[in-house]
């Protein structure tokens, strides 16, 4: 391996234990005690809107009765609400509460900061190589794994 794959390969190890370990630390320290990594995850992927439950656990990757088993402890700790489709009683939606919005809220601003540190004081073709390449990687995911995001 060049001297560049192995920076590059160390970086990105480093890179996802350390983001994975600072939103588990702001969790256990913060307003989010009660919710683990993966239920923050599925309240990242309901977003601001309701969203069918085949949505959700598409943007996953998971099946739909795992997201089942977390959605239920998410509207028992009160961050998710379930609804039924005005259009087809048969379908189940899922939103956030006040209580989901402000951890929604709390997750995003930590990844606004991590992007703004990143890209800071990268001249404009800089950041458009650094994207292009984060674009490779995610294609890389999505095609070699079947990732669906």
């Amino acid at each position: 391996m060049s001297n560049s794959m192995a920076v590059v390969s160390d970086l990105l190890i480093n890179v996802f234990n350390s983001i994975l370990a600072i939103e588990k630390q702001t969790l256990e320290r913060g307003a989010l005690k009660e919710v683990t990594l993966s239920e923050l995850h599925t309240i990242e992927a309901i977003g601001l809107s309701f969203k069918r439950m085949t949505e959700v656990a598409s943007l996953l990757n998971i099946n739909v009765s795992t997201l089942t088993v977390s959605i239920n402890k998410l509207v028992k700790k009160g961050y998710v609400e379930r609804k039924y489709s005005e259009e087809d009683r048969r379908v189940v939606l899922v939103g956030l509460t006040h209580k989901g919005m402000l951890a929604y809220r709390i997750h995003e601003s930590f990844h606004a900061v991590m992007v703004k540190v990143m890209i800071k004081g990268l001249k404009e073709e800089e950041c458009k190589e650094l994207i292009d390449s984060l674009k490779r990687l995610n294609t890389f995911f999505k095609d070699e794994y079947g990732l669906n995001r």
